[in-house]
């Protein structure tokens, strides 16, 4: 395989034989953490787990010192690199994300689907060990706040996985599992903190109207205790972000008049507020401040492992360390076509590189302009080095990252008011109010038509989230195709596939080791989609 070649097994790939020499089934079983001692029922050793389930998010999930493995960010990395919205500017070995990318080795034999599946399940057992510590019914008032965080976080890790591994129709891979039974709209197991070992080894994975009961019940008290959270840290999710998550679930199940409702109840009590052109565009704190947002999570320089397996080194172009830098010539960009619709009286589109001779060449404000004249056209400048620093990696790369911003509900609640039968010009009114008020004082909707409003929605969408790890959950929900090969294409070739459905890859394999220990998954695994396409040459 063309991944084998380029980076070596050292570098990429660890087959699932070499799993069972190195390692041993309790690293990744679902419910290790579950299962572990009593722990101290106090307050203060409550918040110190509590506070580990952020500090989680930062860590290295294999152990193995590949570089695209650190944490919850590279998840979001991956997820944003499935789209056609990500281009990387080379596919030389500084692209550890072309697996991805390319779409190879994505089945259960390498380390990439494990580190997915292994990461998001310890978070998942992190809160399991905090909600099955406290006993509501004895609970200070203190505690139930932190009862109310950790079951938050867990409806956010489950409703990722399940709508990462749920398996969709398309235009590759039938659904059916490597025995032969039908996956269609299975998602994942639930492990919660009552699980037992041997439950977990007969579990199965359940469809979205299961899953999506399990999650609404994490919210619902997750709403109840979350008033009596006095944690004000924005790595702890509070009010407005549940009543978040309750509007990201309820568009996964279709229940469009509750999704604007509790988008709008989102908006209402946000803790944050809608980025200014001033503090998105900034130099020194531009993305890397969770002061504004809803949900956010910092990285100190004691959870950065070097200056290359880090969030910054794959998410910042502006630095002299890193794999997205000018000198390792694999910048981030954006899609080349995503870009050009953008209009130019749209600011957001400052937050990339305008390419030489176009109406905003020159308008790009850089943290070294040196560094910014090397960069490449549509390169990303949305995520700055913390304090703009460009050559310090420990402190540049201190920065935050956004879980969740005010800005993603003000299009939940449009979409989901243009997808009910009454709300097309509710809908229209909303995005072009959102739009001249924040983003295009020159905005204009107009658009009637219920299909083409919904793709607009979207589709500003997509501009005001990218690169933070959300666009590759409308893609798939939404079952919008995938078009990298087309004249003037930015994406390298061997990433260059069109789909006409969802991709086939945005079906996630849950990892060996969970087969190994849970025989329902065994039967009812998804079906490899690695090589499902075949790149298309363009000009």
């Amino acid at each position: 395989m063309k991944i084998l070649n380029k980076y070596g097994m050292g570098m990429a790939l660890v087959a699932a034989s070499s799993f069972m020499l190195t390692g041993c089934i309790d690293e990744t079983f679902p419910t290790q953490n579950a299962t572990t001692g009593q722990v101290e029922e106090n307050s203060q050793a409550v918040e110190a787990m509590l506070m580990a389930v952020p500090a989680q998010l930062n860590t290295e999930t294999l152990g193995r010192g590949a570089h695209w493995d650190f944490g919850y960010p590279a998840i979001m990395h991956v997820r944003d690199v499935m789209t056609q919205d990500m281009a990387t500017a080379n596919d030389n070995m500084y692209n550890q994300f072309s697996s991805w990318g390319q779409n190879v080795a994505q089945g259960i034999d390498y380390a990439y689907a494990q580190m997915l599946w292994t990461a998001q399940t310890s978070y998942v057992n992190g809160a399991n060990v905090i909600i099955r510590t406290l006993d509501p019914e004895t609970a200070s008032d203190t505690q139930l706040g932190y009862l109310g965080a950790a079951l938050a976080y867990r409806a956010m890790f489950y409703l990722d996985m399940g709508r990462e591994y749920e398996f969709l129709e398309n235009d590759a891979v039938e659904p059916l599992s490597p025995e032969g039974e039908s996956v269609l709209g299975l998602t994942v197991p639930i492990v919660d903190e009552n699980t037992t070992d041997e439950q977990a080894r007969n579990n199965p994975r359940v469809d979205r109207a299961t899953l999506g009961a399990f999650i609404e019940s994490d919210l619902k008290k997750a709403e109840e205790y979350i008033t009596k959270l006095t944690l004000a840290d924005k790595s702890m999710p509070h009010l407005d972000c549940v009543y978040g998550l309750y509007a990201r679930l309820y568009m996964w199940l279709e229940k469009y008049d509750l999704a604007e409702e509790y988008a709008r109840k989102a908006i209402d009590n946000c803790t944050g507020h809608v980025m200014t052109r001033e503090e998105a565009l900034n130099t020194t704190s531009g993305f890397n401040t969770s002061t504004p947002w809803m949900w956010g999570v910092h990285i100190n320089k004691e959870s950065m492992i070097n200056n290359l397996q880090n969030y910054c080194s794959f998410f910042s172009c502006e630095t002299t360390w890193g794999y997205s830098t000018p000198e390792a010539g694999s910048e981030i960009m954006i899609d080349r076509s995503m870009y050009e619709r953008i209009s130019n009286t749209d600011w957001r589109k400052l937050m990339w590189k305008a390419p030489a001779g176009s109406a905003l060449d020159g308008q790009n404000t850089y943290c070294d302009p040196a560094i910014g004249e090397a960069l490449k056209d549509y390169s990303s400048l949305k995520f700055r080095p913390a304090a703009g620093n460009v050559s310090d990696f420990s402190a540049g790369g201190e920065m935050d990252y956004p879980l969740m911003r005010v800005e993603e509900m003000y299009f939940i609640e449009a979409e989901a008011a243009a997808r009910q039968t009454d709300g097309v010009a509710r809908a229209a009114s909303l995005l072009e109010n959102f739009m001249k008020a924040n983003r295009d004082a020159s905005y204009t909707c107009g658009i009637t038509v219920q299909e083409r409003l919904i793709e607009e929605i979207l589709f500003q969408k997509r501009i005001e989230l990218w690169g933070e790890g959300q666009t590759f959950f409308d893609v798939k929900r939404c079952n919008i195709p995938c078009t990298r090969s087309y004249a003037g294409s930015n994406h390298v070739p061997d990433e260059a596939f069109n789909t006409t459905t969802r991709p086939a890859w945005m079906n996630w394999v849950i990892d060996y080791y969970e087969q190994v220990n849970n025989y329902e998954v065994t039967k009812f695994n998804n079906p490899d989609p690695s090589d499902a396409y075949d790149p298309i040459p363009y000009e």
